[in-house]
């Protein structure tokens, strides 16, 4: 009789042992996918000189561009311009720290952060002025509707073309007081930057030409939700 109660315990610990195990190791598995893939979500494009590349890697990003685009009116090749250039499509960028001494880590350039490379107060306003509440500087959908967005204040604060991508991202970079106090006529850097900028954009609208059908086309299977 005793024997038989000490087997009944016996096997009743291995199946709760079993089963401890497997739970856990579910877990373990679950914790696992979810790292994947917010890595694969966050990281970088890996051809980030190829727009079509780019869409056709990122799911959701092309129906993010296509939506800004639709919205604001700025070009999707001229967007990605902008990203390529301040952030390279990293979701979490912000600007190196200067060095005291040459080589104590001071504080940061500026506030700006994420894809778009948008500085606080700035996001603020965006947040403030489309009621975006929500929105992220590390989130793609939210940066490049604000890149969409602050062109779009450009026009209307600086008269400025939405088709001058050159103009344009002076503007994204000195402000638009300062664009309007010409103070990039004192950074020839920065002329340089804004050059290497509209080239960029003439490239991925020359590559966009090639893949925008099949990305409008492939829409339907997109599994972005928004």
């Amino acid at each position: 009789m005793n024997s038989d109660i000490k087997r009944d315990v016996n096997s009743g610990m291995n199946r709760n042992t079993t089963a401890c195990f497997i739970f856990i190791l579910s877990r373990f598995f679950v914790l696992v996918s979810m790292l994947l893939l917010a890595s694969c979500a966050t990281s970088p494009p890996r051809q980030v000189d190829n727009i079509c590349s780019i869409f056709n890697e990122k799911s959701g990003w092309y129906e993010a561009a296509r939506k800004s685009e639709k919205r604001w009116g700025s070009s999707i090749p001229s967007m990605m311009a902008f990203m390529h250039q301040e952030s390279r499509f990293k979701a979490t960028a912000k600007p190196p720290r200067d060095k005291i001494f040459g080589f104590i880590p001071g504080p940061r350039k500026s506030s700006a952060y994420g894809y778009s490379q948008a500085q606080t107060n700035t996001w603020k306003w965006y947040k403030k002025s489309t009621g975006n509440w929500g929105a992220d500087r590390d989130e793609f959908q939210d940066a490049i509707d604000f890149v969409g967005w602050y062109n779009t204040k450009t026009k209307e604060i600086n008269g400025l073309s939405l088709n001058n991508t050159y103009g344009l991202y002076l503007a994204y970079h000195e402000g638009h007081g300062g664009f309007k106090r010409k103070t990039y006529n004192k950074k020839g850097w920065l002329k340089k930057v804004a050059k290497k900028v509209a080239y960029r954009k003439a490239t991925y609208s020359k590559q966009f030409k090639t893949c925008a059908e099949k990305l409008q086309k492939g829409r339907g299977f997109n599994l972005w939700p928004f």
